[in-house]
């Protein structure tokens, strides 16, 4: 009986996406530091399935529990899909975001709108003791907006603007922003396909 899936994360905003998103699954999903694991992963993937895999694979081999791992960001066309995998680290690890935001929508000033498109990226990849791999991939496409706006969502959201909505992803209620999300599409991906895993029946 599979009793959690250790979910290599230490961010509690993503957390609670995830928890809300994966509501229905029946198996508990706990952080890194709910699981007791304090370690440092080294993400020198070149993509974002890759680093996915480094974290998911990291966690499972240190556990030998079942273990799913993220990897997201955001790439915005005009600037080469930067800052891409580095969106985490982008200008520093421990750099706020408001400082993030500001320094991109610097970076597109007089940049007009039709070449402002960006999207949001999520690779989840789950690994089980038994060596087996899952994977799934979610993206939202949309802008970079000119102002930070929104209080409802972390990290680029106040700045990644949906032309369809007229709102940035930090203005949307959890529940829409969670059916929309690059994260939200890629996890209900992977609930799909854990939910046709023998282990998860019994």
């Amino acid at each position: 009986m599979i009793k959690r899936i250790i979910f290599a994360t230490g961010n509690l905003d993503k957390m609670n996406e995830i928890r809300m998103i994966l509501s229905n699954f029946g198996i508990p999903i706990v952080s890194m530091k709910e699981a007791g694991i304090d370690v440092d992963i080294i993400e020198d993937g070149k993509t974002f399935e890759e680093n996915a895999d480094i974290k998911a694979k990291t966690i499972m081999e240190l556990t030998g529990e079942i273990a799913m791992a993220d990897d997201s960001g955001l790439e915005i066309d005009y600037l080469n899909k930067e800052p891409g995998i580095y969106s985490a680290r982008y200008m520093g690890e421990n750099t706020p975001y408001d400082i993030k935001n500001k320094n991109l929508i610097g970076r597109l000033e007089g940049v007009p709108d039709e070449l402002r498109t960006a999207r949001f990226v999520c690779a989840i990849t789950t690994a089980f003791p038994t060596g087996e791999i899952l994977r799934s991939r979610g993206t939202i496409e949309g802008m970079i907006g000119y102002d930070i706006i929104g209080e409802n969502g972390f990290g680029f959201d106040p700045i990644f603007y949906l032309p369809e909505y007229s709102c940035t992803t930090a203005q949307l209620d959890p529940i829409k922003k969670n059916e929309l999300s690059h994260r939200g599409k890629a996890l209900r991906l992977m609930n799909e396909q854990l939910k046709n895993k023998e282990v998860f029946r019994k």
